[in-house]
């Protein structure tokens, strides 16, 4: 069965509403629970952290939902901009997709080159999947990292700057 005119108009809006809602019930911060009990010592606690997940765990976060691995890791400015990057991609998808239905239905000679947009979102979405999992999977391999590293630029090159820890 084929919609037509505003009935597909209304089906788009409806889903775009619905992606909307999920980006914005992801994008919120982590509520700690009042009944936890933070003084017995857990699994997560023992590998170095309250809340703290491996590698693999924030790579299987973040290829599933985008911004929940970054999120996890404390990382919050980055895991919105996969958020919101996966907002933009979803809703171009679903932008497209009903163009394409349209130029379908009217037969028009422009539909191969708007499904060519339609795949070319979709590898957008996809790529933004893939490539927050593998950002979630790298800065949890770098959280230890010492954050006083600066970098200067030399005539000659680049200096690098890690200050040791005084004994």
């Amino acid at each position: 069965m084929r919609l037509g005119g505003r009935a597909a108009g209304r089906a788009t809006v409806r889903r775009a509403g619905a992606a909307l809602a999920v980006a914005l019930a992801v994008a919120g911060p982590a509520a700690r629970l009042a009944a936890q009990d933070t003084t017995r010592v857990g699994p997560a606690a023992a590998a170095g952290g309250a809340g703290r997940v491996g590698p693999l765990g924030a790579f299987w976060r973040s290829f599933l939902l985008p911004g929940w691995g970054q999120a996890v890791n404390d990382r919050h400015v980055v895991g919105a901009l996969f958020v919101a990057w996966e907002g933009v991609s979803a809703m171009m998808t679903l932008k497209v997709s009903g163009e394409v239905a349209y130029l379908r239905e009217i037969e028009s000679p422009l539909l191969d080159s708007k499904r060519q947009e339609l795949e070319d979102w979709i590898v957008v979405w996809v790529f933004n999947h893939l490539f927050a999992g593998a950002e979630a999977f790298v800065s949890s391999h770098l959280r230890d990292f010492p954050p006083d590293l600066r970098l200067r630029a030399l005539p000659g090159g680049v200096a690098v700057a890690l200050p040791l820890p005084r004994w």
